[in-house]
């Protein structure tokens, strides 16, 4: 059986597979090659080099492995009608993906790049930014599931409320309270930190209008972590120019990377981050922690595997 990887993993991960699985053929490559597409009966993969001419040509693929949370970019359609199982690493981004954000939170509360701008300037101030508290802060967190879970852990070591959102409204881990998404606006007005973590589906395409930044408060901080199409660009850059909330922390854009010439790049009360706050040195060694296993599933003919996914509806 051959096991193709699309990107070349580091030779310690690469290593560890070849002398664990001695039966496998492993072929670790930069981009897709038509001769192991053609053989390979497992595919590993970012999910953005796959097209469907790709599919069509993977004449014994069997399994995907997608080393991303997100399958935006797959042709799914194409998977789907050869019955191809597809999984992915869902949860390994929650640990540094919680970092990010409460980095960020942390920052802005502490008034961090107020005193970084004044070191460049060499300005000595202490009176200035006008610092506040995370501590007895109300987080809405939308998409509390690994990411959002983690994220509500540690921000209740802090004091903070969390109230999250799903799409059942049942019970969430770390959450203080959980509401179904169709109560959102209800619960709006009483965040003073809104934190996406949804997937980009045909539900939550454009969840958040204007209508939903009237609602939080003025103070409130907005970020968005899990997919651009949460709210239309030209909304988002209209509530920031409005300030109907104090600032945004951005992640994920509609187009990306964000064109130079967007106006979001000149407001002062937007943060943008180039869609990185998930990378870290171990994100490889966690992905194997789910590959190995489910491999191990696999080669004994168990299909049940890990983060098994239903393809057409994107999670």
């Amino acid at each position: 059986m051959k096991v193709y990887f699309t990107f070349d993993a580091r030779p310690d991960l690469q290593k560890q597979l070849v002398e664990q699985f001695p039966e496998v053929e492993f072929v670790f490559r930069k981009g897709i090659h038509a001769e192991d597409l053609e053989t390979a009966e497992v595919i590993v993969t970012y999910g953005e080099d796959l097209t469907d001419a790709h599919i069509e040509q993977a004449y014994n693929l069997k399994w995907i492995f997608v080393a991303s949370a997100g399958i935006e970019q797959m042709p799914k359609q194409a998977i789907a009608n050869k019955n191809i199982l597809v999984s992915n690493v869902r949860g390994i981004h929650k640990k540094p993906m919680a970092e990010s954000i409460l980095a960020h939170i942390l920052s802005l509360k502490r008034c961090l790049p107020y005193i970084y701008n004044n070191q460049r300037n060499k300005i000595w101030n202490k009176r200035g930014g006008r610092p506040t508290e995370l501590n007895g802060s109300t987080a809405l967190i939308i998409g509390p599931g690994a990411i959002g879970g983690e994220i509500g852990r540690l921000l209740q070591a802090f004091d903070v409320y969390t109230i999250g959102c799903n799409r059942s409204g049942n019970p969430a881990e770390y959450m203080n309270e959980t509401y179904p998404l169709d109560e959102l606006a209800e619960q709006l007005p009483k965040a003073d930190i809104v934190i996406s973590i949804l997937p980009s589906t045909d539900e939550t395409e454009h969840l958040i209008q204007y209508e939903h930044f009237e609602l939080m408060p003025e103070h409130a901080i907005f970020m968005n972590f899990g997919r651009g199409n949460l709210v239309a660009t030209d909304v988002l850059i209209r509530a920031l120019e409005e300030k109907l909330i104090q600032h945004a922390v951005l992640d994920v854009f509609e187009e990306e990377p964000l064109p130079a010439e967007s106006s979001l790049w000149d407001l002062d009360n937007v943060t943008i981050s180039p869609h990185c706050s998930s990378h870290s040195s171990r994100y490889l060694e966690r992905s194997f922690e789910i590959l190995i296993p489910s491999l191990e599933k696999y080669l004994q003919g168990d299909t049940n595997l890990e983060n098994k996914m239903e393809i057409l509806r994107g999670y």
